[in-house]
This record gives C-alpha cells, sequence and structure tokens, in this order.
C-alpha cells in the first residue's frame, strides 16, 4: 500500500480527494492538515509516502513548507493556483510533481501518486509547460556563457573588458559604463580600444555584434 497525507485548508476538498483515494487498492490515506504546520507534523509522525499539497492555506503556506516536507515525503503539489512563478517555484523547491485543479480526474490522480512514490515525476500541462520553458531558458543561459568564455578566450580579453563589453551591450553610454564600473571615462575609452583591436573592429556596434555571437 501506497501511504498518502491530504494537506489542504477546505475540507470538502480534503474529503473528495480522500473519497479518490480510496477507491484505489494500493492507496491508504494515513493523515490530514488543513495548513503547514500540521503538514509537517503529520509528515514527521505518519511519515506518508507522499502528501498532496495545497498551496494557498493559513498560518503557513505550502511553499513555506516545501523543503521540511521533502525531508520526510515525496511532494505531489495538489492547488487552483498555476501561475508559472509559483510551479517554478515549487519544482525548484523539491516537489516531484505539480497538478492544477480542473486538469486531472480520479485516474490521473493515482497514476500521478503512484508515480511520486516511485521517485518520477508527475506534471499537469500548465506545469509541463513552466518546466519546459524553464530548462530551455536554463541551456540558453549556459550557451550565453559558454559562448562568451570561448569568445574572451580567442581573442584574449580581460575580465575588465568582457565587464565593459557586457555593459555596451546593454546599450549603455561611455558615462553610464564609467559609474557602473567605478571607473573613470578616460579609463572606458582606453579599455574600448583595447577591445576594439582584439575583436578586430572599428565601432561599437560590431563590437557587440561580434561579442554577442552575430558575426
Amino acid at each position: 500500500m501506497t501511504s498518502v497525507m491530504i494537506v489542504d485548508d477546505n475540507p470538502i476538498v480534503r474529503r473528495a480527494l480522500r473519497e479518490y483515494l480510496e477507491c484505489a487498492d494500493e492507496l491508504t490515506v494515513v493523515a490530514e492538515a488543513a495548513d503547514g504546520r500540521q503538514a509537517v507534523a503529520g509528515a514527521r509522525s505518519a511519515r506518508p509516502a507522499v502528501t498532496l499539497l495545497d498551496h494557498r492555506m493559513p498560518v503557513a503556506d505550502g511553499l513555506s513548507v516545501l523543503a521540511e516536507l521533502s525531508r520526510h515525503t515525496s511532494v505531489l503539489v495538489l492547488t487552483s493556483d498555476g501561475s508559472p512563478r509559483l510551479i517554478a517555484d515549487m519544482l525548484r523547491g523539491g516537489a516531484r510533481g505539480y497538478l492544477v485543479h480542473g486538469e486531472f480526474d480520479p485516474a490521473d490522480l493515482r497514476r500521478a501518486v503512484l508515480a511520486v512514490a516511485a521517485g518520477q515525476g508527475w506534471l499537469s500541462p500548465a506545469a509541463a509547460a513552466v518546466a519546459t520553458a524553464s530548462v530551455r531558458e536554463q541551456v540558453t543561459r549556459e550557451r550565453e556563457v559558454e559562448r562568451h568564455r570561448l569568445v574572451q578566450t580567442r581573442y584574449g580579453l580581460t575580465t575588465r573588458e568582457r565587464d565593459v563589453l557586457d555593459l555596451l551591450a546593454e546599450g549603455l553610454s561611455n558615462a553610464a559604463i564609467a559609474h557602473r564600473l567605478l571607473l573613470t571615462e578616460k579609463t572606458v575609452k582606453n579599455h574600448l580600444h583595447r577591445i576594439f583591436a582584439k575583436l578586430r573592429v572599428g565601432s561599437r556596434t560590431e563590437a557587440v555584434l561580434r561579442w554577442t555571437g552575430h558575426r
């Protein structure tokens, strides 16, 4: 049997979830909680394999207790809030799955609980879209860092020259770059002169294009 704890401040929701879960022979509800603090206490005492966790609750919300809960149980977030920010925060915080009310039926819930209990993940369509976008953004950031590293190595740029180029690419003027890096405008101009020579370009635009990989 896979043990489950239900955490939701709405007793009607808790009752409906219990009925859904107990229709499955392999699932048993061992605890319920109406807020985050009760959830942590229940996880410590009942040690459920999976906890269905709502987010918006009194006393302590789901996100605030997620880290502690994850030490004792696998967390499957089950909430009406499908905002990308919350989904991303919950997944980064240790949740193994995320379901949004209205995007699953009892059979989906059963499969999700069993998957999370087995160490797998389970995401509703909204959560899956956020997770995919997050992975793409991370890959893009990693590629950007690697590309800058290669350009820096290839042209022999110093760390300070790279800082100047980054700000140049943001469209900052020499004065603004100087203010940001706590330098004089003359020092910035000297850095740009050396940057242009190293990148073999003749203008700010060409330097930015070279630095950002378009040339």
